[in-house]
């Protein structure tokens, strides 16, 4: 197993540098100019549109899940292990600059990430509770190319729901198993990962059996708690080790350039690296977020990209970068330290004491409970895309169960290995879908802006895009707004 783990680490970190990390980066770019940083330019509307009224139907009731709830459930997906094991882990072989490549992906990445939101907007389709919608949607109807939605869908449920959610659980358990350690002190049975995974597996079923409004509720109350519950551990950290912080940022720029010895990383190295564990983290341009932007009711697709890209800025800037806080305050000697989890449990019961690692088990849960719920999410928007039959849904639902229950029993090396792959090509093919059609991009990002300089809140139909076939809905102003709203506007 080890011989395969290596295998797929070597080769994997050569498929990023040379094919993957090329086209991530020249595509954000292309993506920040040609937009005029829509990423920076529009902070203040990512905040006016994240909280916009949802759309009603004729009977009063929400058209789908609202603008918040999108954020949400992207955010729950978002929002994992990532930013505590994956964090420490670019720190730990990278050193304190991966931490800058991360932030610097993060703020290019966001034009990815409001490209594809957007896209997937324009694309969506309407379904029994609301709308769904994503990469695999744009493809086959603004690329009429179908074949390639369902090659990009069937990654997608490889990676996310299954190979993603596999190590959530596995984090899970890892937590668990270092409170009874610290506790009791000595090495946690293989009973306890048996308890943690029925109990995750079963909380799992709960939630995905009971469809996008339940997960949207439940992600909607998780992902704020478990936001300021990390953030408040992360502010006593630094309450406790003020002194360190100035050294810890001046390690992040200063060490972003150059090699590192402690670390024995070399510069491509750290870039590669931290944007690997960045783009793990906040997923800009992976093609996932935008399965749950889709299913948003908003009044112009744009509106949507801009929250998505907002939620890159949440994931990255403030839980990824609290991580490294904690990391870098309490461990400010790299050198011989743990990787993953480890290194994150090691730096808070330095700084706080062992009390802390069962307040960072808890935040963990909610961590990696709410990316399970929305790997889910993606995924069964995936599986609608291929099938739309009832027993194939309720077959997705059941693997996912039993996926979550293998990931918190067996070793995570080899599918954090083939977890990366698998996001490779999956970037790939939603970046280059994204690229052939940014031109339509930006004719919704200037419907927008025109709008918005006419002092309206921007509305769209899909006449205002003469020439864009496959577009379903947006179809008149009162299906977009509700007849509540159309009324107000006239």
């Amino acid at each position: 197993m080890d011989i395969v783990a290596s295998w797929l680490a070597e080769n994997g970190d050569k498929f990023w540098t040379w094919v993957v990390l090329p086209i991530v980066v020249l595509l954000g770019l292309y993506l920040t100019i040609r937009s005029g940083v829509v990423q920076f330019r529009l902070i203040p509307e990512m905040f006016r549109t994240l909280t916009n009224r949802t759309p009603r139907d004729d009977a009063g009731e929400p058209q789908s899940v609202s603008a918040f709830q999108a954020f949400t459930i992207s955010a729950a997906s978002r929002v994992g292990t990532g930013n505590i094991a994956g964090v420490a882990t670019a720190i730990a072989i990278g050193g304190p600059g991966a931490v800058f490549w991360m932030w610097l992906m993060a703020f290019i990445g966001a034009a990815s990430a409001f490209a594809e939101s957007t896209l997937a907007q324009l694309f969506k389709v309407r379904d029994p509770n609301g709308f769904r919608g994503g990469p695999a949607y744009y493809m086959q109807r603004g690329l009429k190319a179908r074949w390639l939605g369902v090659v990009f869908a069937i990654i997608l449920i490889i990676c996310f729901p299954f190979s993603f959610s596999s190590l959530q659980a596995n984090t899970i358990t890892a937590a668990v198993g270092g409170v009874v350690e610290s506790t009791t002190g000595a090495e946690a049975s293989g009973s306890v990962a048996w308890i943690v995974g029925i109990a995750v597996a079963a909380l799992t079923a709960l939630v995905v059996f009971g469809g996008v409004r339940r997960i949207a509720t439940v992600t909607q109350s998780v992902v704020p708690l478990m936001a300021l519950a990390y953030l408040l551990i992360g502010l006593a950290v630094v309450a406790v080790a003020w002194r360190e912080i100035p050294g810890a940022i001046a390690s992040i720029f200063t060490q972003a350039f150059g090699f590192n010895e402690v670390v024995g990383a070399t510069f491509g190295y750290i870039v590669l690296t931290g944007i690997k564990r960045g783009m793990f983290s906040n997923e800009a341009g992976l093609g996932s977020a935008p399965n749950a932007g889709a299913s948003a009711a908003v009044t112009h697709p744009v509106k949507q990209g801009l929250v998505q890209s907002l939620g890159v800025y949440f994931d990255t800037f403030l839980i990824c970068s609290i991580t490294a806080f904690i990391i870098l305050t309490g461990v400010p000697d790299l050198a011989d330290a743990p990787v993953g989890l480890a290194l994150t449990q090691a730096a808070l019961a330095g700084t706080l004491g062992q009390w802390s690692l069962t307040a960072l088990a808890v935040i963990i849960f909610l961590l990696a409970f709410s990316s399970i719920i929305g790997n889910y999410y993606y995924g069964e928007a995936s599986i609608e895309f291929i099938s739309t039959r009832r027993g194939v849904l309720l077959g997705y639902r059941t693997f996912v169960v039993l996926a979550v229950l293998a990931g918190s029993l067996l070793s995570a090396d080899v599918v954090w290995a083939f977890a990366d792959g698998a996001m490779g090509f999956m970037a790939i093919i939603n970046l280059i879908a994204v690229a052939l059609l940014s031109g339509v991009v930006f004719k919704l990002l200037r419907d927008y802006m025109q709008q918005r300089r006419e002092g309206k809140d921007p509305v769209f139909t899909r006449d205002r895009l003469p020439g864009v076939s496959g577009i379903e809905c947006w179809t008149d102003e009162l299906s977009v707004t509700g007849p509540i709203q159309t009324m107000k506007r006239r």
